[in-house]
């Protein structure tokens, strides 16, 4: 992966629990491993609450999700390609703390492994790749392994 692309990262903790284990220099560096253009990117880490208006309002599903990422210089019809010609890619990605917590717990995974690989999801998300097929899913979910690996952490679709 490019690991020379520019970004402007903000972050943010409305729900703070997280904010002393998911440092920004630690987020940071997981973006970068994921970043395939230059970037300004948000990461927002919320409650429950937060969580579920927002995936109710963009959605239309009535629960707190651990992921949502809204892209801003997003091209559906052209992905990646297109959003390197456009310049940044601008997106604001947020995570539900509670959701995280509880994922990681039920996945017998450590917090920080996966938050790692919330963040490389959202981020591919932000560059303009899904997983609404098969083949889209596959691609995405191989790219994740591949950048977390090289991250140290292990492959996330393997139960902990």
């Amino acid at each position: 992966m490019l690991q020379k692309n520019k970004l402007s990262l903000s972050v943010q903790y409305p729900d703070a629990r997280l904010q002393d284990v998911l440092t920004r220099p630690l987020l940071r560096q997981w973006v970068k491993a994921a970043l395939l253009a230059p970037a300004q990117i948000t990461l927002r880490f919320v409650d429950a609450e937060e969580g579920r208006v927002l995936n109710r309002t963009y959605r239309g599903k009535d629960y707190a999700t651990n992921v949502l990422t809204f892209a801003y210089s997003e091209d559906e019809e052209d992905g990646l390609g297109e959003l390197a010609e456009l310049g940044d890619v601008q997106a604001d990605i947020i995570f539900c703390t509670e959701v995280l917590e509880s994922e990681a717990a039920e996945q017998q995974k450590s917090l920080e492994a996966h938050a790692a690989h919330l963040v490389v999801h959202g981020m591919l998300h932000a560059q303009g790749y899904d997983h609404e097929s098969d083949d889209e899913a596959e691609e995405m979910e191989s790219l994740e392994i591949d950048i977390l690996a090289t991250l140290g952490f292990p492959n996330p679709y393997l139960q902990g």
